[in-house]
C-alpha cells in the first residue's frame, strides 16, 4: 500500500513509522508527573489521583512521595536546569518567593479560569508574586495555620476568659502554674531553630515588630521587637523543667495528658488527638482559637502548602486542570472529612459536615483569614536560623535580650545581602 499526501508518496515502512511517532507524542501527552510531599499529604494526593484517574481512564500518573528536603532539592534542580522533570509540584509557601522570582513556574492564569475568590485571603496571598498583587503561580492546597490552645476548665476555674492579649496569657499562666498542682501554665516548643521561632513569631507580629522592613533591610532590633521578647521570656517560669528542649511531641502529650493549661502553638493535624478518649485524658476540655492580639490584632503564622505548575512542564494543561480538581470545595471536603488535610477554601471552613466532625474550624478558620506568612525573601531558612539560635540563648539566660536581638540583627543583615 503506497499513500500519497500533498502530491508526495509515503512508503508503508515510513508510514508506520509517522504513525507511531504520532502515538507515542499522544501518550507522552497524557502522562502526569506529580511531585509531592510524604506522609499525610502523600495521602490525600493518592486519593485525588485515584478519584481523578477514573475520570480520566487514558491518564498515566507518576506520583513522587518524598521527605520535606528532598522534594526542595529535587524540585529546586530540576527547575533551575529546565529539566521538565515535574508536570505538578508541592511546595512549602516559604519557597515560593525564589521559585517565583526566577521564573520557574507558569503564571497558571494562562492555564485555565481566573483562581477562585474562595479560597482564603492569606493563602491565596502567598499563591502570587509579588505578594498578593502579582500573578498566581501556585494554588494554595493546604491550609495549615499555627493555633492557641488553652483548657477552658482550667481558666473558668481561676476566673479567666479566652486570652485576648499575650499579657492575659502571662497573667493565666502564673496563677495556675501556682495554684494547680501538676499542671503548667503554658507549654511551647523551646528548641532552636524552627520550633522557637516558630513559637515566637504570633509574639512577635502582636507587637507591631518585624524581621524584614518593606525595604529589604533587617528590623529585628527594635523597641516592639525587645517588649515581644521580653513577653515571650516571661512564659517561662511557668512552663514545665526542660522546656528549652521541647519540640512537637513534648507539646502534644502536656496538652493530651493534661499537665498544661496552655499551649502557645497547636497545629491542625495535632487537634483531632485532643479529643479522642484513646489518647486524650482531657476531651472536650481543650479549646482551640487564632493566636492572641496585643498592639496589634491576632497574627498566627501561615505554614500553607501550594500547587504550582512548572514553566518547563511537558503536560502544562492537564497539570492545571488536575490542580483545579485537587483544591475544588467537593475534593477539600472530602480529605478534610477522610483525612483531616486543612483546606485552603472558606466555603469548607463553613460547611455543616465539616463544623460537626472538627468542632474548632470556625477558629481555624479565624485564625487563616488572620494569618501572616514568614518574610518573603530568598534568605528566610539563613534568617530563621539565626533567629533560633538566639532566641535560645535569651530563653536559657545565655545573653540579655536586648544583646540577643542586636546579635541576631546584625548576623540578618549580612544575610539579606546577599
Amino acid at each position: 500500500m503506497i499513500v500519497r499526501m500533498k502530491n508526495k508518496v509515503i512508503k508503508p515502512v515510513l508510514l508506520a513509522a509517522v504513525i507511531i511517532g504520532i502515538l507515542a507524542t499522544a501518550i507522552q501527552a497524557e502522562t502526569l508527573v506529580i511531585a509531592g510531599r510524604d506522609g499525610g499529604y502523600a495521602k490525600a494526593l493518592k486519593m485525588a489521583v485515584e478519584m481523578y484517574k477514573s475520570k480520566h481512564p487514558g491518564l498515566k500518573v507518576e506520583r513522587l512521595e518524598l521527605p520535606y528536603g528532598g522534594l526542595l532539592e529535587k524540585s529546586t534542580i530540576s527547575l533551575r536546569e529546565r529539566a521538565g522533570s515535574y508536570d505538578v509540584i508541592m511546595l512549602d509557601d516559604t519557597w515560593a518567593v525564589e521559585f517565583m522570582s526566577n521564573g520557574w513556574l507558569m503564571d497558571l492564569e494562562t492555564l485555565g479560569t481566573p483562581i477562585d475568590k474562595d479560597f482564603i485571603k492569606p493563602t491565596k496571598d502567598v499563591s502570587r508574586f509579588p505578594v498578593g498583587t502579582g500573578p498566581f503561580y501556585a494554588v494554595p492546597f493546604v491550609g495549615n495555620v499555627e493555633l492557641f490552645a488553652y483548657r477552658s476548665d482550667l481558666l473558668k476555674k481561676y476566673g479567666f476568659k479566652k486570652p485576648g492579649s499575650w499579657s492575659d496569657v502571662v497573667t493565666a499562666a502564673r496563677t495556675i502554674s501556682e495554684k494547680e498542682k501538676g499542671v503548667s501554665g503554658v507549654v511551647f516548643r523551646g528548641t532552636k531553630g524552627n520550633p522557637i521561632v516558630t513559637g515566637f513569631l504570633p509574639v512577635l507580629w502582636a507587637h507591631g515588630a518585624r524581621i524584614v522592613g518593606p525595604d529589604g533591610s533587617a528590623k529585628l532590633d527594635s523597641p516592639a521587637a525587645l517588649e515581644a521578647l521580653k513577653t515571650y521570656l516571661s512564659l517561662k517560669p511557668y512552663a514545665p523543667r526542660g522546656v528549652e528542649t521541647y519540640n512537637s511531641s513534648e507539646v502534644r502529650d502536656a496538652l493530651m495528658q493534661g499537665t498544661t493549661a496552655m499551649a502557645i502553638e497547636l497545629w491542625p493535624s495535632w487537634a483531632p488527638s485532643l479529643d479522642d478518649p484513646e489518647k486524650s485524658k482531657v476531651v472536650g476540655k481543650i479549646e482551640i482559637m487564632a493566636a492572641p492580639g496585643q498592639t496589634e490584632g491576632s497574627a498566627p503564622m501561615l505554614g500553607s502548602w501550594l500547587l504550582a505548575v512548572p514553566a518547563d512542564a511537558k503536560n502544562a494543561k492537564r497539570a492545571r486542570d488536575f490542580i483545579d480538581f485537587l483544591t475544588s470545595a467537593e475534593m477539600q471536603k472530602r480529605l478534610a472529612m477522610e483525612l483531616g488535610t486543612p483546606p485552603t477554601r472558606t466555603s469548607v471552613y463553613q460547611d455543616r459536615d465539616v463544623i460537626a466532625k472538627y468542632r474548632w474550624y470556625p477558629a481555624q478558620l479565624n485564625a487563616l483569614q488572620n494569618a501572616k506568612p514568614r518574610p518573603r525573601i530568598t534568605q528566610w531558612s539563613e534568617v530563621e536560623a539565626i533567629m533560633g539560635d538566639y532566641l535560645q540563648l535569651a530563653l536559657i539566660g545565655e545573653m540579655k535580650p536586648e544583646r540577643a536581638l542586636a546579635e541576631a540583627n546584625k548576623k540578618i543583615a549580612r544575610a539579606l545581602k546577599y
